[in-house]
């Protein structure tokens, strides 16, 4: 973003979003605007939102795909739309893919392949389970990356060796280490699908992937319910207004199933001590 935008540049991000893309985005002093993406229609990212608030004056459009924090898939006929909008007044598309290969079966394309303003980042932290090791990417074209690597000599100039000769060790392995994780992410899915059927005071969209699911509460006090699983039952989840959404929360998946079997019992337990 640094290498993107100047202060006071119009910035459009999707809403809801990951609380860090919008802290980064004040930070650098950008002029923030919101584009829906609705809970009705299963949090989809639709161009005609993007369409409404873009203007002659929008230098960056940032996504998540999948989204964070839904998970839901934002299909490349609809990147194109998005990246075509972004064109027309010169602007970037900035597309966070860390939950991307979450998609298991039929992987798709990094955006990055779907024209010349799309910008693209990764890393090892969400899929592959490895984030100790601080090891991400950007696809950029080689102008705009050789900006982004002169910022990073200032900001990470001296990273740890061993951590970088593991992360070539990952990278090398990457299609073992996806599918080690895959079983318990399958897993967990298959345990969320099962706890949203029984459970009357939780709804969420049915999404095919990802490890991120958030949750709307019937119950009119997220904040309450937290502190409650929290400091009676001993668990833990993101509060939604993080992501803009205050009637939520987000739960995460694919570290180890028993624990995510004991942790939606704790809820179910939790919900019955209002």
């Amino acid at each position: 973003m640094a290498a993107l935008i100047d202060p006071g540049d119009e910035v459009l991000i999707e809403q809801p979003t990951y609380e860090l893309l919008t802290s980064t985005l004040l930070f650098l002093g950008a002029a923030l605007k919101t584009f829906v993406r609705d809970e009705d229609n299963n949090y989809a990212l639709d161009p005609a939102e993007v369409r409404q608030a873009i203007t002659p004056k929008t230098k960056l459009i940032v996504l998540t795909n999948l989204h964070n924090p839904s998970s839901v898939l934002a299909p490349d006929s609809v990147l194109r739309e998005v990246g075509d909008l972004a064109r027309s007044v010169g602007a970037h598309v900035l597309v966070d893919e860390v939950y991307l290969d979450a998609v298991y079966t039929d992987t798709p394309q990094t955006s990055y392949h779907l024209g010349p303003e799309f910008v693209v980042t990764n890393s090892l932290t969400k899929v592959y389970g490895l984030s100790g090791l601080r090891c991400g990417w950007i696809l950029a074209k080689p102008d705009l990356a050789r900006a982004m690597w002169r910022l990073n000599d200032l900001f990470a100039s001296i990273p740890a060796h061993p951590a970088e000769l593991l992360s070539v060790v990952a990278l090398e392995n990457l299609d073992y280490i996806r599918e080690r994780g895959r079983k318990v992410v399958e897993a967990d899915r298959a345990l969320l699908r099962e706890f949203l059927i029984r459970q009357e005071g939780i709804s969420a969209p049915r999404t095919e992937f990802g490890t991120t699911a958030i949750l709307r509460l019937a119950e009119d006090n997220v904040d309450a319910f937290l502190a409650r699983l929290r400091t009676a039952h001993e668990t833990s989840a993101v509060p939604g207004h993080f992501f803009g959404l205050p009637h939520h929360f987000r739960i995460g998946m694919g570290v180890d199933s028993e624990m995510f079997r004991e942790g939606l019992q704790r809820i179910n337990r939790a919900l019955a001590t209002v």
